[in-house]
């Protein structure tokens, strides 16, 4: 067996993966919200807002393409949202005016309270 055939060949291999482009949705400017208490209004900008803590409140004036959260008691009330609302963790509340986002509970699917819903405008 000769290791330059077989390290040209990985070495190879690993370019190819390397340079091939991730087939995500995310847009760039995707907000992160990280951390405790934190009291913000902000733009989606068509972007994902993610929520990860403990007793955050966020007004997402705009259109979401995604609302994700995680954590705990956090609330956020969003204009719009586009494609989905995923929440994990307990007594979260997600409220959003317009669209038509599948909703994803994953801390209902233990057992756990949170609110998910569309509400007047």
């Amino acid at each position: 067996m000769h290791w330059t055939t077989v390290a040209g060949s990985l070495a190879t291999c690993v370019i190819a993966i390397a340079a091939t482009p991730p087939a995500a949705l995310a847009k760039n400017g995707d907000t992160h919200i990280i951390g405790q208490g934190i009291e913000q209004t902000l733009d989606c900008n068509d972007a994902t807002l993610i929520v990860n803590g403990t007793r955050n409140s966020i007004n997402a004036v705009g259109n979401c393409w995604a609302v994700t959260v995680m954590g705990s008691d956090n609330t956020i009330i969003a204009d719009t949202v586009t494609h989905d609302i995923t929440v994990y963790g307990y007594d979260q509340t997600v409220f959003y005016h317009n669209g038509a986002p599948a909703l994803w509970d994953r801390g209902r699917e233990l057992g756990m309270v949170n609110r998910l819903q569309q509400v007047p405008g």
